[in-house]
């Protein structure tokens, strides 16, 4: 079927157009660095929808967890890290990652924190089905506050694959705002983030 004339001469316009080329601008720009980084961190978590705490050891995650609501209310937790008293799922003994969906909490590392944005770098290292980052109700993640650094420049020169391997970032817990411009929280993912900043 032949296209209709309007549309024929719309794209020959779009084909005709010649843009003057443009040199890159190269990355030599100065980068965002914080005096504060570890304070930045918190408010820009913040203002994505997650929560900090502060704990000198993991040790003591325990019992900033039991002042966390939806830890309280969780029936299924996993956790990466020793001693959580409520956690009682093996990951390990999961065949099937859809299984997984049941998981009300899950407690996981992350290698380090950019303050510029409040991602926090995660892999699959140890983790049987990597989708728990991003199915269960509720995460925490756990990060060295010797570990954040000031913007996603740094974060990218420190990331290497030398074999094929999962990692992401995540920001704040799932949120969307393309339903008539109006924010929704867990959407697509964990409906809160918890980050326990050790040290």
């Amino acid at each position: 079927m032949a296209m209709p004339d309007s549309k024929q001469s719309i794209l020959k316009a779009i084909r005709d157009q010649k843009l003057p080329k443009l040199a890159h601008p190269g990355l030599q720009k100065e980068k965002i660095s914080y005096d504060d980084p570890l304070g930045h961190f918190k408010a820009t978590l913040e203002s994505v929808g997650g929560a900090w705490h502060e704990v000198s050891s993991e040790s003591d995650i325990e019992s900033q967890l039991q002042s966390v609501e939806t830890y309280a209310e969780s029936r299924e937790v996993y956790s990466r890290l020793p001693g959580i008293e409520k956690a009682n799922i093996d990951l390990d003994a999961i065949t099937d990652p859809h299984e997984v969906e049941t998981i009300d909490f899950a407690i996981l590392r992350g290698e380090f924190a950019v303050a510029e944005n409040a991602a926090i770098w995660v892999t699959d290292a140890g983790i049987k089905h990597r989708v728990v980052y991003f199915i269960v109700q509720h995460l925490a993640l756990v990060v060295p506050k010797s570990e954040i650094i000031n913007n996603m420049h740094d974060a990218y020169e420190r990331l290497s694959f030398t074999k094929p391997e999962f990692g992401c970032f995540i920001s704040g817990p799932s949120k969307t705002a393309d339903i008539e411009q109006s924010l929704v929280i867990g959407a697509h993912g964990p409906r809160s983030l918890q980050v326990f900043l050790v040290g």
